[in-house]
C-alpha cells in the first residue's frame, strides 16, 4: 500500500471581488473546503498546488497567477482519513496558496473527489469551510489580496 505523505498544500481560489470557490467532498456530503491535496515524491509545493488545481477544478495555473503565502498548518488528521497515512502518522503541514482566476471561469469537478461546487463571497465562503486552516485562510484573504495590489 502506498500512504499518503503528511504534507500537503491548500489552495484557495478567488475572483477579484473574493467570491471564493469551495467544493463539497463525494464521499462527505457538508464538507465543503478549498482545492486541497497531497505532496507526491518529488514534487516541488508549487506543482503540487498546480497538479490539485487542475485535477480538482479544471483550472490551470499560469506562471505568475499562483501565489504561495508565508504559511504552513499544523494539524492534527482527522481519524476518519488516518487509514490513508503510514502506521503512527497523526498530523500534517499544510502550505497555503490562492489563485486569482477571472469572473465566470469554468470549473471542471472530479466526481470522484467532489460533488458539487460553489462562489460564495468571501465571509460566507469562510463559514461554509470544514476546516479550520481553510477557514482561517479564507479570512484572511483581503489582507493578502491587498498586500499583493
Amino acid at each position: 500500500m502506498t500512504y499518503k505523505r503528511p504534507v500537503s498544500v491548500l489552495v484557495v481560489i478567488h475572483t477579484p471581488a473574493l467570491e471564493v470557490l469551495l467544493l463539497e467532498r463525494a464521499a462527505h456530503p457538508g464538507y465543503w473546503q478549498s482545492v486541497t491535496g497531497s505532496q507526491e515524491e518529488g514534487e516541488s509545493l508549487e506543482d503540487t498546488a498546480c497538479r490539485e488545481l487542475f485535477e480538482e477544478t479544471g483550472i490551470r495555473a499560469d506562471a505568475g497567477r499562483l501565489q504561495r503565502w508565508p504559511l504552513a498548518n499544523r494539524f492534527e488528521i482527522l481519524p476518519l482519513w488516518r487509514h490513508r497515512y503510514a502506521p503512527g502518522v497523526t498530523h500534517n503541514l499544510e502550505h497555503v496558496f490562492s489563485i486569482c482566476v477571472p469572473d465566470g471561469t469554468a470549473v471542471t469537478i472530479a466526481p470522484d473527489e467532489h460533488r458539487a461546487y460553489r462562489w460564495l463571497p468571501w465571509r460566507e465562503a469562510a463559514a461554509e469551510c470544514f476546516s479550520w486552516t481553510n477557514q482561517d485562510a479564507v479570512l484572511m484573504l483581503p489582507l493578502r489580496t491587498a498586500r499583493a495590489a
